[in-house]
């Protein structure tokens, strides 16, 4: 019997070690910010005591000095690390957009690295207990947007744990583009996919520790066994550059935090037939297509978006859409990120578009509804909405999931 989501969030609380309680990591204005893997190392990793550990990781599960906590924890005799599971991309980050890097045992460890990518249930609890791991740890820099998808490699981990009679661990790391508040548009169960499983809005605004609490209160069958480490020093108010943190690209197109910016609302044109800058050194920044000049940029000056400016911008993709030919379309400038909304701007961009340019079209799997999470964006716009008619018509979806959230959050 399913229990109630009340009780499942209790049974996450008092499962939860190395955390502070539920708003109460708020900064003082000396503190540094300590990740969730800082906390663990400083505690002489005692939560991992007498357990075979395998860890989901990519090449931003690193410290402060930049050294992969998969190779600092090999070294340390506290822990049994005896696995490492990759997503997306992969453990060392060497594959593109939809691809991983397989199974293979790890050059500079020896240790076993197992592939995580599009593997769920059954199968991917069969994995875990194939590797012989007591206890899975997660430690991945998140960018904030639904359809980023190590946030459902987070989810089916969990869920395969569960299976597999695992604990789980989560340590914690900041959304570099603050938590301020859930935006967009709440996925509908019938589009899930991948990049989204479960019903939540577009720009979470939520860390990894905050999800995973979400997800076991959730959605999960049932809840796993699940421990968090928060951070201490972070506020929802800050980016990316307010830490002394490195930023290691989470994926091979999200080279700088202001692509974090911008990404959750402007991954929604790999719905369309415009490039979202892959290829280029500024992806999901660059927009553009064959035959486009100027009047795209200019219409989207007119709004008058808070925060942000529109350059006419042209560019040749190195690979991907468009790949060696040169496109027009704009360059977003963001100079006021406390004003700008990132979801609102690609709706923005992806109806002054449609009117600028003859050539506009969806792709025709319809891959902007599993972006979106629903039809309605695709045949608002179609239909001639404006943006603030798109934009209203996920307000009553977006409160009851932001009602939801709160229950979830961590810090202040």
């Amino acid at each position: 019997m399913r229990l109630s989501r009340r009780a499942l969030l209790a049974a996450t609380t008092a499962a939860t070690t190395l955390s502070a309680a539920p708003q109460a990591t708020a900064a003082t204005p000396r503190e540094q910010l300590r990740t969730g893997f800082e906390r663990l190392s400083a505690e002489g990793y005692a939560l991992l005591d007498g357990q075979r550990v395998g860890i989901v990781t990519n090449p931003t599960g690193v410290t402060r000095d930049v050294h992969h906590m998969v190779d600092v924890m090999h070294a340390d005799t506290r822990v049994n690390l005896v696995a490492v599971f990759g997503p997306e991309h992969g453990f060392r980050g060497t594959a593109q957009a939809g691809g991983s890097e397989g199974r293979y045992d790890d050059p500079a460890t020896g240790l076993p690295v197992y592939d995580t990518y599009l593997k769920s249930g059954r199968p991917l609890a069969d994995i875990f207990t194939a590797s012989g791991v007591d206890t899975v740890v997660f430690d991945i820099q998140d960018v904030g947007a639904r359809f980023y998808t190590y946030i459902w490699t987070l989810y089916d981990c969990m869920e395969a744990a569960r299976l597999a009679g695992k604990r789980f661990a989560v340590l914690d790391r900041p959304n570099p583009v603050t938590g301020r508040a859930a935006q967009g548009p709440v996925l509908h169960k019938e589009f899930a996919t991948f990049v989204g499983r479960q019903p939540i809005s577009q720009a979470h605004g939520m860390t990894v520790a905050e999800l995973a609490r979400l997800f076991n209160g959730e959605f999960l069958e049932a809840p796993v066994p699940l421990e968090t480490v928060t951070m201490t020093g972070w506020r929802r108010s800050e980016f990316y550059d307010a830490w002394s943190l490195p930023w290691v690209p989470p994926s091979p197109n999200m080279p700088t935090p202001d692509t974090a910016l911008v990404y959750s609302g402007t991954c929604l044109f790999e719905g369309t037939n415009l490039s979202e800058g892959r290829g280029t050194t500024r992806p999901f920044e660059l927009l553009g297509g064959e035959g486009i000049d100027g009047r795209w940029a200019a219409a989207a000056n007119e709004l008058g978006l808070p925060g942000v400016h529109f350059r006419e911008a042209y560019f040749a993709p190195a690979f991907s859409k468009f790949q060696g030919r040169t496109v027009g379309g704009v360059q977003i400038h963001v100079h006021d990120r406390a004003a700008y909304d990132p979801v609102r701007t690609g709706i923005a961009l992806l109806v002054t578009a449609k009117k600028a340019w003859g050539g506009f079209s969806w792709r025709s799997d319809d891959w902007i509804d599993k972006l979106t999470g629903s039809t309605r964006v695709r045949t608002a716009i179609d239909a001639g909405a404006r943006t603030d008619e798109v934009v209203a018509d996920w307000q009553e979806e977006l409160a009851a999931f932001r009602r939801i959230r709160k229950e979830y959050l961590l810090y202040k």
